[in-house]
């Protein structure tokens, strides 16, 4: 029987999903990237059933999903969602920000002399500010550490250097499986209690 990795990513329009099979994850990657705006509330388990049929559910080894920044309702369905999954079937839930997540694609814009030190990605909000997260390259099977979480910023801060927050939800969703992966094979805890969504412009608490 099949043990299932499964990552979920809804900071923004786009629903992202990707699963693998734990002792096979090379072989039997599926991924799912897909337009939902308001759709998602009604959508998002019919679209997990899609690339994962409910009757495997109970294979769910392992679990990662994007806090945000983003969207309130998106963000907030995947990771309640997978905090129920977690806590019903009792294994391992990660969460990454969704600047984290592209950090490392991101990177690519940098100088060589940049790319050794710690960057910034910032996402300008219409008429609410700007939200910066602080990242920091590294070696091996961990590319980026996030040294401080997506945040709003102050009128007078101005991080740099700084990348802009770009979305590529198919190729973000693909990496925090990745990272899923590398998670499994520390047989690192994931405690589903830590995993929150990450507001940084709402008054709401966490889940």
């Amino acid at each position: 029987m099949s043990r299932w990795l499964l990552a979920l990513h809804s900071s923004s329009e786009t629903l992202g999903l990707a699963v693998c099979d734990a002792e096979n994850p090379a072989g039997g990657t599926r991924i799912l990237s897909r337009s939902m705006g308001r759709q998602l509330t009604n959508g998002l388990i019919s679209a997990v059933e899609e690339l994962l049929p409910r009757a495997e559910w109970a294979s769910i080894g392992r679990l990662a999903v994007s806090t945000g920044p983003g969207g309130f309702t998106g963000t907030r369905l995947t990771v309640v969602m997978a905090r129920t999954l977690a806590q019903q079937l009792g294994c391992p839930l990660h969460g990454e920000s969704s600047f984290a997540l592209m950090a490392p694609r991101l990177s690519v814009a940098l100088s060589a002399s940049q790319a050794l030190e710690p960057f910034s990605i910032v996402q300008i909000l219409p008429r609410r500010g700007r939200v910066a997260g602080r990242y920091r390259l590294l070696s091996g099977s961990i590319p980026v550490e996030e040294l401080e979480r997506p945040r709003l910023l102050s009128e007078d801060e101005d991080p740099s250097p700084a990348l802009s927050m770009e979305l590529d939800v198919a190729s973000d969703v693909l990496h925090l499986l990745q990272r899923c992966c590398h998670w499994e094979q520390e047989a690192a805890p994931g405690p589903w209690e830590l995993v929150l969504p990450i507001y940084p412009t709402s008054p709401v608490g966490p889940v």
